[in-house]
């Protein structure tokens, strides 16, 4: 131990000696004269004179010792070799004499320096000062980077500023989950409310939620609305390289909480660093086992957090680690859905108040068509609709814009500049028109809103299908077979009326596989009986899918694959059916797509109702300026006739 003390006081100590030998080392550089200098007396330098071996000589008068510096060079000396001495007041008169008699040819003599003192310390003691100001800048940072690595287990959380305040009227929607949370809103608020009655307010939230819906936006309204700090942070930011950072990053954070507490901190992503020990190949992760122990600990251990409420937000509940989830840590979840369309309407009122839209805008509409978005989705949409606004130089948002952001943010930007030919442009509307009239002519079947053959993304074309009505989770059997029907109506219409198969379905085909699959292994929707042979697909979770056995034998999936035949060759049939009954109205479908390329749910109502579309603004360029044209004749004949008849 004391061997460890006095390592570590020389380790200390060592900078400075470091900085003491450089410092004596450009003294010592400074003050050595390169030059060899020989020291004579002035009797020598007389002799020297008269004997004609002085080639240069220099004076320098110093006044205040009443001596001159003479310095100079012999003949026979180097380049570097030079002589110098000291000569008095009178001795300096018959010098001069001499070297004016014996015609030295290098003579100087100097001004006299006074009392000057600024080119001596300059060029004695500046560069001393230099060298300690460079040294305590070097040893400022080192030590400034040794803080640094001290400060490589602080916690990374960061406290949020008023810049950034979140209130409950910023979330649109949720009501259900902001009803939820406002306990923890009380609890912060006033504490002896609940403890009067002995009432313990949870530990943690756990916010559970597809991506997008708006789970970081509630905790930052939780903490406006509270008005305590809060603390930020995401589950990446604990994990390292090295073992035990993150642990002791869990516990600087709690120390900084219990100093502000009470106060709110928010995990994002904990899914991060929460997942179930053990798993993985090789055993798991030593570091993020290590920093979820600590997080356990500190949430509910022997130590207690009063006042120091965790909230966490994750889209991948599934993964996390059920010791993290019991009561008196996160034992309390709520599920942060996708928006109905009431709520999809006040999420796009909120990120509709900074934009300027036209008369034709109805958010309510696009509300009821964008079943499924979420809030991120929906204010991407908008976003999409206002730059290509600009880029079209309006000065609003219209519909039409809103209408092709739609389109990018589902499947990608229209390729116009593709070139299609003709054949190829016959196959596409035949097979989406195939889709939309299963969609108009089953009952159970999702309603058309629109059908386009321009491309976009992979797709040459596609049908927006939407349900009649928002619907939470729960969906019957016969839906679910109406839109497997729906699936196969563009490969039916492709072969019976081109005799002839594309690529063009491969993605219809594999909708339709998955969703009868489930029907028979998850749902119970067929003679297999109401059992469970399989689970939802789930992400690889390596350590725990892997190895996951299998709970069927080979003559129990031989009958799965059967029955996932049996419902698509159903299906198959009853769309071969609808096809052979509505032919006229797929070829009215199909024509009317090669001539204007995209049809809205009012053009297609028009073409079912009437067989034509009877809106002007649908019209092609050139047939709307004859149509004008026509119309400016008219009015041109009555003008006449009314003149003539006036003249008469």
């Amino acid at each position: 131990m004391n061997n460890v003390k006095k390592n570590n006081k020389f380790r200390s100590f060592a900078p400075y000696l470091v900085l003491f030998i450089i410092i004596g080392a450009i003294v010592l550089v400074a003050n050595f004269q390169g030059d060899s200098v020989h020291e004579i007396k002035t009797g020598t330098l007389i002799k020297y004179i008269e004997q004609g071996k002085v080639t240069e000589i220099e004076i320098t008068p110093k006044s205040d010792e009443s001596v001159y510096y003479v310095e100079g060079k012999l003949k026979g000396y180097d380049e570097d070799e030079s002589f110098e001495t000291i000569v008095s007041t009178p001795e300096m008169e018959s010098l001069t004499g001499l070297i004016k008699e014996y015609e030295i040819e290098k003579y100087s003599t100097n001004k006299d320096p006074g009392s000057g003192w600024l080119v001596p310390f300059l060029l004695n003691y500046l560069p001393i000062f230099i060298v300690i100001i460079v040294g305590y800048l070097l040893f400022a940072k080192l030590s400034a980077s040794n803080r640094g690595s001290m400060d490589f287990g602080r916690s990374k959380a960061r406290l949020s500023d008023d810049k950034d305040k979140k209130t409950f009227a910023d979330v649109a929607g949720l009501k259900e989950e902001k009803e939820e949370v406002a306990e923890l809103i009380d609890f912060l608020k006033n504490p002896k409310k609940f403890t009067r009655l002995g009432a313990r307010i949870p530990k943690g939230v756990l916010l559970v939620g597809p991506p997008g819906t708006g789970k970081t936006l509630l905790a930052k309204a939780i903490a406006g609305e509270a008005n305590v700090p809060f603390y930020y942070i995401s589950g990446s930011d604990f994990v390292e390289l090295f073992v035990g950072v993150g642990a002791s990053r869990v516990r600087d954070m709690f120390k900084e909480a219990k100093r502000t507490a009470p106060c709110l901190i928010f995990i994002d992503e904990i899914d991060a660093v929460g997942r179930q020990r053990g798993t993985g190949i090789g055993g798991g992760h030593d570091e993020r086992e290590q920093t979820l122990n600590q997080l356990l600990t500190e949430m509910d251990g022997f130590g207690a957090n009063e006042g120091i409420i965790i909230i966490a937000a994750t889209n991948r509940p599934d993964v996390l680690d059920k010791a993290l989830l019991r009561p008196g840590r996160f034992d309390r979840q709520v599920t942060v859905n996708l928006p109905d369309a009431n709520e999809r309407e006040a999420i796009l009122k909120v990120h509709a108040k900074n934009k300027i839209f036209n008369e034709d805008v109805n958010l309510k509409n696009l509300a009821s068509r964008t079943p499924g978005f979420s809030g991120a989705d929906l204010e991407n949409l908008l976003n999409e609709a206002a730059l290509l606004a600009v880029r079209r130089d309006r000065d609003n948002i219209s519909m039409d814009e809103i209408d092709e952001a739609t389109d990018r943010v589902i499947l990608g930007p229209a390729k116009t500049t593709r070139k299609i030919t003709d054949k190829e442009k016959k196959l596409v509307s035949l097979h989406e028109a195939g889709h939309a009239v299963i969609g108009l002519k089953l009952e159970d079947a999702e309603v058309v809103h629109k059908i386009t053959i321009i491309p976009r993304g992979f797709a040459g074309g596609y049908t927006m299908m939407l349900p009649k009505e928002d619907k939470i989770s729960v969906r019957t059997k016969s839906e679910m077979l109406a839109q497997i029907t729906g699936l196969l109506g563009g490969r039916v219409s492709e072969e019976h009326f081109l005799h002839e198969m594309s690529t063009g379905a491969s993605d219809d085909f594999k909708k339709a596989t998955r969703l009868a699959r489930s029907m028979v292994t998850e749902y119970g929707m067929s003679d297999l009986g109401p059992m469970q042979y399989e689970e939802k697909d789930q992400d690889v979770f390596l350590g725990r899918d892997y190895t996951k056995s299998r709970n069927i034998s080979d003559q129990v999936a031989l009958e799965i694959d059967r029955e996932t035949r049996k419902i698509i060759e159903e299906c198959y049939e009853k769309a071969q059916k609808l096809i052979v009954d509505n032919e006229a109205l797929v070829v009215l479908l199909s024509d009317a797509l090669m001539k204007y390329e995209t049809l809205t749910k009012e053009q297609i109502d028009s073409l079912v109702e009437n067989g034509t579309i009877e809106a002007i603004d649908t019209l092609e360029p050139e047939e709307k300026s004859a149509s004008e044209n026509e119309a400016e004749d008219k009015e041109e004949k009555k003008e006449n006739k009314k003149r003539k008849g006036d003249e008469e």
